[in-house]
């Protein structure tokens, strides 16, 4: 069994300024392409792990995401990286769209979407790593019984709570 890093999307992966669904309004976190190569390199699977309520607030379809999602694929790619799985939970429970207006165990801080994807490729949760921006996502990863669950700096901005992510990688000696 082989550890993951379990990423959020919005504010770690890429700027976070509200329901990003087109990769034309897509723009990485600066640093976080070069922080996915070293998570890489030291043999983590990366697992982005994302909720996306604007599909159940009506604002974007699912189709949207997988899209988006394909873009990153292709461009990470492009660049070196592989993406081992992205997992999206499009519920919200009092969402306006009624097909997912549900109350799930994948919307964080569930941890279903790390469980699912943990299972499904063979990760070693104690050995993996959670990274986000949000305390949901951080308890979504002790939920999940994830070995190191770290908060960073939303949208790489140094001046609120959490680490700048190579900083966190710096720490855990992730060269």
């Amino acid at each position: 069994m082989r550890p993951a890093a379990f990423l959020d999307r919005d504010g770690v992966i890429n700027i976070d300024h509200g329901y990003v669904y087109r990769w034309a309004d897509f723009a990485y976190v600066p640093g976080t392409v070069d922080a996915l190569r070293r998570l890489q390199a030291a043999g983590y699977a990366l697992v982005i792990v994302t909720n996306q309520s604007g599909v159940a607030r009506g604002y974007y379809d699912e189709a949207a995401v997988q899209t988006l999602h394909d873009a990153l694929r292709q461009d990470l790619a492009a660049q070196g990286i592989t993406l081992a799985a992205i997992e999206h939970c499009p519920h919200l429970p009092d969402g306006c769209v009624a097909r997912y207006a549900i109350d799930c165990d994948c919307r964080k801080p569930a941890p279903g979407m790390i469980l699912r994807s943990a299972q499904a490729l063979g990760i070693d949760l104690g050995r993996s790593l959670m990274f986000g921006d949000k305390p949901s996502d951080v308890e979504a990863g002790q939920q999940a019984g994830v070995g190191r669950c770290i908060r960073v700096a939303k949208n790489g901005e140094p001046d609120g709570p959490g680490l700048l992510l190579a900083d966190a990688l710096d720490q855990l000696g992730i060269r």
